[in-house]
């Protein structure tokens, strides 16, 4: 079990007071059996007029604000305590049925996870599925897990890492084509990957816990994060990292789970004002911990999930 604190601050800068529209915000942990808010606090400035909470359709918290006044700067400040306990990837056990690949899953299972199975972008020519099925080829025996681990590793070993500031997503096509992208794009590679081949798979986003010394690990020191998550059955949901080639939830704390990417926008709105007002924004994360007791304890447990 571990204690991660998290401060995660956004702001936006206008050249003269602007007039903001509704903003909507993903941005407290989901509650889970492994994962648990401790506390949590929201600071905006200006202040909103009006603030409500609501459970999108995917069950994730979101914060609506509506504004009564102009300012020349929008600040959101979201920290957090959270409850971790790492899930266990050397005891996973799956059911005969599935413990190879393809398979299906159970009848009375496919009216929540067909939306999932079902592929979200084109892959003209077939080539995320081809590719998908070559890694299905050289595991042995076809192991489902395996193949997922497999995959994740493949991901993380043979595409280079960038970190893309740019809104939106390449198309799982394009990553292949071009070995490269963002955790955004990797999440989604492999979720269509696995996809088109009869998985259930989702779209995770949340933050990333890296000691800061360990210089080696992608985005070391903490980060906002995206990953996606498999349905097997009598396991559940298992988050998969292609970005770092981990497997299980250490370290990565979930804020929303969606099936399609778009639907995980950390903070949106509008405003209202000249078309040069907007200066830019800025966004800073701190992920800290009490629990992941050293950078070499914390090493030596994600070699375990590989």
């Amino acid at each position: 079990m571990a204690i991660l604190r998290i401060r995660h601050e956004t702001v936006y800068r206008y050249r003269s007071p602007v007039a903001f529209g509704e903003h909507r915000a993903l941005l407290r942990p989901r509650e889970s059996m492994d994962q648990r808010t401790l506390d949590y606090r929201l600071e905006v400035e200006p202040r909103p007029a009006r603030v409500s909470w609501q459970e999108d359709a995917s069950g994730n918290a979101v914060v609506v604000m509506n504004f009564d006044r102009r300012a020349p700067m929008l600040r959101v400040v979201a920290t957090m305590v959270v409850e971790q306990t790492p899930f266990d990837t050397t005891h996973v056990s799956l059911p005969a049925a599935v413990r190879t690949c393809p398979f299906s899953y159970p009848r009375e299972k496919m009216p929540d996870l067909a939306r999932f199975i079902e592929r979200q972008q084109p892959d003209a020519g077939g080539a995320v599925e081809a590719w998908a099925r070559r890694i299905l080829d050289e595991t042995p025996g076809r192991d489902s897990w395996a193949f997922l681990c497999r995959m994740n590793d493949a991901i993380e070993g043979g595409f280079s890492y960038i970190r893309r500031e740019e809104e939106g997503i390449q198309d799982a096509a394009a990553t292949l084509r071009s070995g490269r992208g963002s955790c955004r794009d990797f999440a989604v590679l492999m979720a269509e990957a696995v996809r088109s081949l009869g998985f259930a798979a989702r779209f995770v986003s949340g933050y990333l816990y890296v000691p800061h010394d360990e210089s080696h690990i992608r985005q070391a020191g903490g980060n906002t994060h995206a990953w996606l998550q498999v349905f097997l059955p009598s396991v559940g949901w298992v988050d998969f990292d292609p970005t770092s080639g981990w497997v299980g939830n250490a370290g990565l704390v979930r804020v929303a789970t969606v099936r399609d990417p778009r639907q995980a926008m950390p903070l949106s709105g509008s405003f209202t004002g000249f078309p040069g007002d907007f200066l830019g924004m800025s966004v800073d994360v701190d992920v800290t911990s009490e629990g992941y007791a050293t950078p070499a304890a914390w090493v030596s447990m994600r070699a375990a999930a590989r």
